[in-house]
């Protein structure tokens, strides 16, 4: 299978290097060139517009940083649509609206190929080691013929139903990883004032009821000072829209998620956009004039689990 890869910022560019890294044939496509040449470097391919990478290959992979700017790469003039044919593959990995993806995927359909949506979920140290975790939704023989490339990706993956379950899904999540941490600010700050030794909080969270995977990435970060999460304030605010946006259509009146909008968007005001996302607990240092600093946590995430090929749970 020949595989095209649109998007290697900093989840795509792991993605994708773990399929060179396991040997498939890959063509890859960054408007940033200095992303594109250590793929080269390494014996990637490259393509001239996304409708030349779409010709080219059997899949094509998008995972860009918003529904708008993957409209643009689907159907631009050279865009992937124009390079369909029957039989192809495509697969959107990022994180996008439900609506969004199925409209897409019905002008997908309309060439004879395959839509599908594979928004991925763990973190970037996860993705850069082929072990974080894949939702798809989509035609399920399109799923178990992509299955390989899905499995070095990633550890875990779910098929979650037909087109836009797996985004769905996914803004679910992303939502959730968004409150646990606006609830971690809060959390640390209590610790602190309360004359705690926070690294022996942090073990103690990590082994309680109140665990979380965001406690357990994100707090060391946040621990360390760094903040390098390898993920935006403009990212988050993103997704939490798409999850309000979703809920609207449902006619599902929410009470957490625009309070936890509100404060990501004072955090995005204070700290800026390209800001590190964990940065939202910041505010409440500032507020209280204190910081959670703790001995012996990393400054940037690292996956020490071995490599291991994946699986469909």
């Amino acid at each position: 299978m020949k595989i095209g890869f649109i998007g290697l910022g900093n989840v795509g560019g792991k993605l994708a290097g773990s399929l060179l890294r396991n040997k498939f044939d890959l063509t890859v496509r960054d408007l940033d060139t200095n992303l594109t040449k250590p793929f080269l470097d390494l014996g990637a391919k490259t393509a001239n517009s996304p409708k030349e990478l779409a010709e080219k290959v059997d899949l094509i992979i998008t995972c860009l940083p918003s529904p708008q700017i993957c409209a643009e790469v689907m159907e631009g003039e050279d865009g992937i649509l124009n390079g369909l044919s029957q039989n192809k593959i495509w697969l959107e990995m990022s994180t996008t609206d439900e609506s969004e993806v199925k409209r897409l995927g019905k002008k997908v359909t309309d060439k004879k190929a395959i839509p599908l949506d594979g928004p991925v979920s763990g973190g970037c140290h996860r993705a850069a080691t082929g072990n974080i975790s894949i939702f798809v939704g989509g035609e399920r023989d399109a799923f178990e013929k992509i299955l390989p490339a899905l499995s070095v990706m990633g550890r875990k993956v779910l098929h979650t139903g037909g087109l836009g379950t797996a985004s769905v899904l996914k803004v679910i999540t992303n939502y959730l990883a968004s409150v646990h941490l606006v609830a971690l600010g809060e959390a640390w700050t209590v610790a602190k004032k309360s004359n705690l030794d926070l690294s022996k909080t942090y073990k103690g969270i990590a082994i309680s009821s109140g665990n979380s995977f965001v406690h357990e990435t994100e707090s060391q970060v946040i621990l360390n000072g760094s903040y390098n999460i390898n993920f935006t304030m403009d990212l988050v605010l993103k997704d939490t829209g798409l999850f309000n946006n979703l809920a609207n259509k449902l006619n599902t009146s929410l009470e957490i998620s625009p309070k936890i909008v509100e404060i990501f968007k004072d955090a995005q005001k204070k700290f800026g956009s390209r800001a590190w996302s964990s940065m939202v607990v910041k505010r409440l240092e500032d507020l209280n004039n204190i910081n959670f600093r703790s001995n012996g946590f990393p400054e940037e995430l690292v996956d020490n689990e071995t490599e291991e090929k994946g699986y469909e749970i």
